[in-house]
């Protein structure tokens, strides 16, 4: 109902009415402000459509599937594509909008206009009728006006390089979700709050999120032996806008978004980044068989790559693919990037199946995508860390090709695959094994970058062993197969190339031998993944032995094969203590992370090493083999050296390590197989000096550093 509002000669010009629609005066609104926003005298709500000829808007009371009021907007509220209208006296706190389109109707040429069809903002700040999980919206999406209101005060923007982080990924409902978590908001952006004390002490410096912007996990809901499926990792985008609301512990009507941005100021408080998994490839709309609530409606044949006869192409291997290299999305890609970073401080985003962003319109690869480099060099991102998945459902492979322009990295998808191959015992993998660990050289180089001050090459490199897409680190070393059965696909699903081991065993077993076996390997993985050159990330839990029993695709599992079970927390307590002492080491030693200035001892800053030292080319199918960093550290005035010896074999392999000149000898600090007394890693200060040679026991990682006598 329209408000009562007198307008005086001292109400600006701009922000007075000029014509009455549907009971409520209205005026030409900001055209260059895209979405609807909050205005002292009432709402800016502004669309664009290229094909569209007619533009409605629709105002909802809460929850109701009819609209109250309909405002179509006068061809003098157009500019180019853009219709922009101001109405007045609206209360943000009683309504809902949405839109519609009308215009020609040709499915084969990509137009797929409906004057009858309710379609969401693409802009929206927040979608209605998302906040409690799991319930299925029974009618349209619409949106709501967001007031924000928070104040970040005068925290500055992290300066933190990407080789300074240890990135731990997690899902924001599956990591507290679990009784076993403790919290009093299980499955929530508060609950992560909760957990910071953990990830302070655990020692990480970033987080990386799931997708967290609004998706619908009841989009494809079924039910498999009994048990309910949903979308429930989120990578399925509604609006790219718009927070997860059921990711909240409170309904945040008109100011949604509050509990997130509460957690990111309190991560940021405690020393911990923030970087989000966006999915910028394809959206829920799906293929010509999906719904059309959105940007079918706004311009089908321009957000999306179609096929000459209008059907989609589906490079995303979700339905659709969005076609990021038109202007008008990249445009909105822009101006979604910059949104949460000036709005919710993000410090960095990881894109996934990012290739398909270097796609053509006709889904060509680019030599140059425009995209890409618009991302690379904008202001408003220049500090904010890229991260691609380089790769893409299509067959698209770029990992180290990436256009990069300096500011990208990657998830290393060939260190994953090496060191996982050589870990297990798979010798031939010996050479991209130890390259690997030494930085990838061979795919990022490591020149310097002037404009970023760094050496930009190692920066480019993201190492992982596990992500959500595969295999938990308990999992990788506990089932030689995928066990998909219960995503109801016959176990079809998943990847199949695992490169896993059960270490004996097949799931679950009491053996102690078997068991014994399984944590010297993931604690393999550990010390080898933190002592690698790059920035290392693992997945939640990892850290102490989370499993999902052989499940490598949890995508719809919404249940405690997904959710963090924190009872083995107490359970491996062992395996968690390892996790931290070998991020405080590599913390403590920056040659890892980073060039130095040359060592005094004389050694090279990075090497490949046999097992004796002094051979510096190891064979092919080496099953042993030692990489060294070295360099001068000016912050303690002498030489940083660590060297990492990796024995897959099943046997103990005798090596030398190199002889240090100008004084010094080489302390041992990690042993994964295990002293006998339950010790696998040494203190800072209680590290153990040792001769010349040393024994490395079967299937196990040994690491030294160079100390003063």
């Amino acid at each position: 109902m329209k408000l009562n509002h007198e307008y005086t000669m001292s109400t600006p010009i701009s922000f007075r009415p000029m014509d009455e629609i549907a009971g409520y005066p209205v005026r030409p609104g900001m055209f260059d402000l895209n979405g609807a926003l909050a205005i002292p005298c009432g709402v800016n709500f502004t669309i664009h459509t290229h094909g569209g000829t007619a533009c409605e808007l629709l105002l909802f009371h809460r929850g109701e599937e009819t609209p109250y009021a309909t405002l179509p907007f006068p061809e003098s509220y157009k500019i180019g594509d853009v219709y922009s209208m101001i109405v007045f006296d609206l209360n943000i706190e009683e309504f809902e909008y949405a839109y519609r389109i009308d215009g020609p109707r040709n499915p084969s040429a990509g137009l797929l206009f409906d004057k009858n069809q309710i379609l969401l903002d693409p802009y929206a700040r927040a979608v209605t009728g998302q906040n409690v999980w799991g319930i299925k919206k029974p009618h349209a999406y619409h949106a709501r006006v967001v007031k924000d209101i928070f104040d970040w005060g005068d925290a500055s923007q992290s300066s933190r390089e990407m080789s300074e982080l240890i990135i731990y990924e997690l899902h924001v409902r599956g990591f507290t979700k679990h009784d076993s978590s403790g919290v009093t908001h299980k499955g929530t952006f508060a609950g992560l709050k909760e957990k910071i004390p953990y990830l302070k002490e655990l020692g990480i410096n970033a987080v990386e999120l799931m997708p967290i912007f609004e998706f619908d996990e009841c989009m494809n809901v079924r039910e498999v032996n009994g048990q309910r499926l949903l979308e429930y990792w989120g990578y399925n985008t509604v609006s790219f806008f718009a927070p997860n609301t059921s990711y909240a512990s409170e309904m945040e009507r008109n100011h949604e978004g509050t509990e997130l941005k509460e957690l990111i100021r309190a991560l940021h408080e405690n020393g911990i980044e923030i970087i989000l998994d966006v999915v910028f490839n394809h959206t829920a709309e799906g293929n010509e068989m999906g719904p059309s609530f959105s940007f079918k409606g706004f311009d089908n044949n321009i957000y999306y790559m179609l096929t000459p006869d209008g059907n989609y192409y589906n490079f995303s291997g979700c339905g659709n693919t969005l076609n990021c290299n038109h202007p008008i999305v990249q445009q909105m890609i822009l101006e979604c990037l910059r949104y949460w970073t000036i709005s919710y401080r993000i410090d960095g985003f990881r894109f996934d199946l990012a290739t398909i962003l270097g796609r053509n319109e006709d889904g060509s690869p680019m030599n140059n995508p425009p995209l890409l480099k618009t991302l690379a060099c904008d202001p408003v991102l220049s500090n904010v860390k890229l991260i691609a998945e380089a790769w893409d459902a299509g067959g698209m492979y770029q990992v180290g090709s990436f256009p990069a322009n300096h500011r990208w990295a990657e998830w290393n998808g060939r260190y994953r695959d090496a060191l996982r191959s050589f870990l297990k015992g798979d010798f031939w993998q010996s050479w991209d094994a130890a390259w690997s660990i030494s930085g990838s050289g061979d795919l990022y180089g490591g020149y310097y970058s002037h404009s970023a001050g760094n050496y930009a090459g190692y920066n480019s490199c993201v190492n992982f062993l596990t992500c959500h897409d595969g295999f938990t680190l308990y999992d990788l070393y506990s089932y030689n197969e995928k066990h998909n059965e219960c995503n109801g696909w016959n176990n079809t699903d998943g990847c199949n190339d695992n490169r896993s081991w059960n270490c004996g065993a097949e799931g679950d077993t009491n053996d102690p031998e078997v068991l014994k076996l399984r944590y010297r390997m993931i604690r393999n993985a550990c010390a080898v993944l933190m002592c690698s050159r790059g920035t290392p990330m693992f997945l939640a839990g990892d850290e102490f032995g989370n499993t999902q029993y052989g499940n490598n695709n949890s995508y719809c599992q919404d249940n405690e094969i997904s959710w963090l079970d924190w009872s083995l927390l107490a359970k491996n307590q062992e395996l968690f203590s390892f996790f931290q002492y070998m991020i405080r080491f590599r913390k403590r030693h920056p040659i890892i992370r980073k060039k130095l200035p040359d060592a005094v001892c004389g050694m090279d800053p990075i090497h490949t090493h046999n097992t004796n030292a002094d051979e510096v080319d190891i064979p092919r199918d080496a099953h042993t083999f030692s990489v060294s960093f070295a360099g001068y550290n000016s912050a303690n005035g002498s030489d940083d050296i660590v060297y990492v010896s990796v024995n897959s074999y099943w046997e103990d392999v005798s090596i030398t390590l190199p002889r240090l000149q100008h004084g010094g000898a080489w302390y041992l600090s990690v042993n994964t197989f295990g002293d006998g007394y339950g010790r696998y890693c040494y203190p800072e200060g209680q590290e153990i000096r040792i001769d010349h040679e040393f024994i490395l026991r079967p299937r196990s990682v040994a690491v030294f550093i160079r100390k003063d006598f």
